[in-house]
């Protein structure tokens, strides 16, 4: 699948990848940072962003389109950064294509299964009625009934977008994400990996345990694991700069 992507900056190529219910817009500052000295590719996942839409969504399918896009850019030994559902991605892209990575970097996300703990989620999006509501605020109320948090109802909002005068739509294909959603929650099976890989995770989200550590360092005996404090699941939104840092000190 051919994937949208905003190329900006120059240097050592970096392809940053989004979380689910995300897009490349999300990384939109960030990128523009690291962009000060790499080549920074912010991808849309299939079925997120301006990406095709697909019936078929498996982590397999995303590494190939990730490794078309390497192909088709002629993109040499690039850094790949994913975050959470990115983050396994990136993983089964290293799993599978090693020999066209240079360094991985995983945002709060392990390699095991994950249960299911995205129901409010979908019951809010699927809450917001687009034959009727004319507004991104309208379309806010239904979230919220669902979701408390103002910081993933605006995150899921940014999905939303015109496309004719007063008619809103979901740019995610929210059908096929919800239809597979059992396959974003897999575990990674993995070899061992040589990869130099950097795993940063936030001390108070519960997707990297302290448990985890030994399986992790076992399957990359090249990987670091940081924890940035005071930070959960969105660690990259939260402590922006300390994770610009952190992501900066691994790439030099």
């Amino acid at each position: 699948m051919k994937l949208n992507f905003k190329k900006i900056g120059e240097g050592k190529p970096l392809l940053i990848l989004h979380g689910l219910f995300g897009s490349s817009d999300n990384w939109g500052t960030l990128g523009k940072k690291f962009a000060e000295n790499n080549t920074v590719y912010l991808v849309d996942l299939r079925n997120h962003g301006r990406s095709p839409h697909s019936d078929k969504m498996s982590y397999d399918l995303m590494a190939d389109d990730l490794l078309e896009l390497i192909m088709d850019e002629k993109i040499n030994s690039p850094i790949i950064l994913g975050h959470s559902m990115g983050g396994k991605a990136a993983l089964m892209f290293a799993e599978k294509h090693p020999n066209y990575l240079d360094k991985l970097i995983v945002a709060d996300i392990g390699l095991k299964s994950y249960p299911m703990h995205h129901e409010e989620i979908l019951k809010g999006l699927n809450s917001v009625n687009l034959q009727e509501v004319s507004s991104r605020s309208e379309a806010q109320q239904s979230l919220e009934i669902y979701i408390a948090n103002l910081g993933i109802q605006q995150f899921l909002l940014k999905n939303l977008y015109w496309i004719e005068k007063g008619k809103l739509a979901w740019r995610m294909n929210l059908k096929e994400i919800e239809k597979n959603i059992g396959e974003i929650l897999v575990k990674i099976n993995m070899h061992k990996n040589p990869i130099n890989t950097l795993f940063v995770r936030g001390e108070t989200s519960n997707y990297i345990l302290e448990e985890d550590f030994e399986k992790i360092l076992e399957i990359f005996p090249n990987g670091k694991i940081k924890t940035i404090p005071k930070v959960g699941h969105w660690l990259h939104a939260e402590n922006p700069m300390e994770f610009y840092k952190i992501v900066k000190e691994f790439i030099d």
